[in-house]
């Protein structure tokens, strides 16, 4: 096994820095299952990272790698039963969410942090108006009255770029394009003035125009606000030119961190580097598109071993046997879970 310079020795984590004392959030060890009839189902497995405020983390990985579950985790929302948070801390502004009873948890849901759901449609209620909706916010959390509420909905809806918004405030959800959906989605989750915002595939189904425009949004209302990003999403190219450092999950764990233009550039681990040969590229028009072989393991029955050892290139025996390998550094600012961290770094280069 090698050492964090790549030379036979024992395996061990980075050692954490003084970045997690002064985080926004730290996640720890966080361990995620549920629980069903058929078994237990380990969805997030020691998964750790820390955001700063004013810093963009992007989480990828392909479906069912974890990423939708530790956010759901770290916002309190998780369906319980059947899904039960195991282990770990979720230290936000110094706090361990997790200690925290029903009602302590619930105040720091959207006044402090705010999440921005995959799919706008079913998110928001298709029975009220938008503008009741956000208004909702201010009247339930600082006690607005409903003329005001409604004013402060209208100038939430014209920041975020809703065209005539004074005149589409009584407008329902199904009245609106999947692109403005989102905007209101976006509206609704910076309606409190939170510290952070966990963005859950944001530009899903939403062309490629307006998929630029949701992150420019994003991304200027960040730097507004110095607030803290997470973005998950399973697409390489939204997160290029917005995040600043990128956690890769597979099978509930993290496997590779980096700043996003050295992980670009040279990936340290063989699944990272499988997503990113898997991007189309314009200098390989007409050749066929690279695809990792076979499929992302089900979190009721994760391999031993290295759980993307039946998927790699590079796997040997150590990658079968061993215990999943921890999270070696890599270089600074980066870590990969990988026996062969050096070799894949070497082959990207």
């Amino acid at each position: 096994m090698m050492d964090a310079t790549g030379a036979p020795g024992d395996a061990a984590a980075p050692a954490r820095t003084d970045a997690a004392d002064t985080a926004l959030l730290d996640v720890r060890d966080l361990r995620v299952e549920f629980r069903t009839r058929d078994g237990i189902a380990r969805a997030v497995n020691g998964v750790s990272y820390t955001v700063a405020p004013g810093q963009t983390l992007a989480v990828l990985g392909e479906s069912g790698s974890g990423k939708s579950v530790t956010a759901q985790a770290v916002m309190g929302i998780l369906d319980s039963p059947p899904g039960y948070v195991t282990g770990g801390e979720i230290v936000f502004q110094g706090r361990d969410l997790l200690t925290l009873r029903g009602e302590e948890r619930r105040k720091v849901r959207g006044a402090k942090m705010a999440m921005i759901f995959q799919d706008a449609l079913s998110a928001l209620n298709p029975v009220l108006s938008v503008g009741a909706q956000l208004g909702e916010m201010f009247q339930v959390h600082e006690g607005t009255s409903r003329k005001a509420a409604r004013g402060r909905a209208v100038e939430l809806m014209e920041r975020v770029g809703i065209p005539a918004a004074r005149a589409r405030v009584g407008d329902y959800p199904h009245q609106f394009s999947g692109g403005m959906r989102q905007r209101i989605m976006i509206a609704m989750a910076l309606a409190l003035g939170p510290d952070l915002i966990i963005a859950d595939e944001p530009t899903t189904a939403l062309d490629v125009t307006v998929q630029a425009q949701v992150m420019d949004l994003l991304a200027e209302l960040q730097r507004e606000r110095t607030m803290g990003l997470i973005l998950i999403t399973h697409d390489l190219g939204v997160v290029a030119d917005v995040a600043d450092t990128i956690a890769v999950m597979y099978a509930g764990r993290i496997v590779e961190t980096a700043p996003v233009h050295q992980l670009y550039r040279a990936p340290a681990h063989p699944y990272t580097r499988g997503l990113l040969d898997s991007i189309p590229r314009l200098d390989h028009k007409g050749q066929r598109l690279y695809a990792i072989k076979g499929l992302p393991p089900s979190p009721a029955a994760i391999p031993p071993g290295c759980p993307f050892h039946p998927r790699c290139p590079l796997a040997q025996d150590i990658c079968r046997t061993d215990p999943p390998p921890p999270l070696y550094e890599a270089g600074p600012g980066r870590a990969s879970a990988c026996h062969f961290w050096k070799e894949t770094l070497d082959g990207a280069r």
